[in-house]
């Protein structure tokens, strides 16, 4: 007596896996298509990059409404490291070029101070003659 090998499946279960074959097979060619773009049409447009509008004024000096109104574009992994590098480039250059403004005004006020100290008659009137 020879012994037949026995169904691995019974009828009823190889109807469910014939249907559960075709199903994934469905769903991994949607998926292949939609990453592909599936034609002339793409699925998923391409997202543009956040780019920094640079509200900082061309036309006049940085103020403090300026600084508190910037708002940064967001990267992957933070701030764009390069819209940050030039944002903080030109107010570290503002900011120098207004403290060397500063001294410079100080200088010519101390200047003007020390000659008006050293003048002795700090209270005479233009064209009134002292000797009288």
């Amino acid at each position: 007596m020879a012994r037949s090998a026995p169904d691995v499946f019974l009828p009823g279960e190889k109807l469910v896996f014939l249907f559960l074959l075709i199903a994934m097979v469905v769903v991994v060619a949607a998926v292949t298509l939609a990453v592909i773009g599936g034609g002339e049409h793409a699925v998923l447009p391409e997202a543009a990059p956040e780019r920094l509008v640079d509200p900082l004024p061309v036309t006049r000096p940085v103020g403090c409404a300026d600084v508190e109104a910037l708002r940064l574009p967001l990267g992957l992994r933070g701030y764009r490291m390069a819209d940050v590098d030039d944002v903080l480039g030109r107010l570290g250059a503002e900011l120098a070029e207004r403290d060397a403004r500063i001294a410079e005004l100080e200088a010519a006020l101390a200047g003007a101070q020390a000659t008006a100290v050293s003048s002795p008659d700090l209270f005479k009137k233009p064209g009134e003659d002292s000797g009288r």
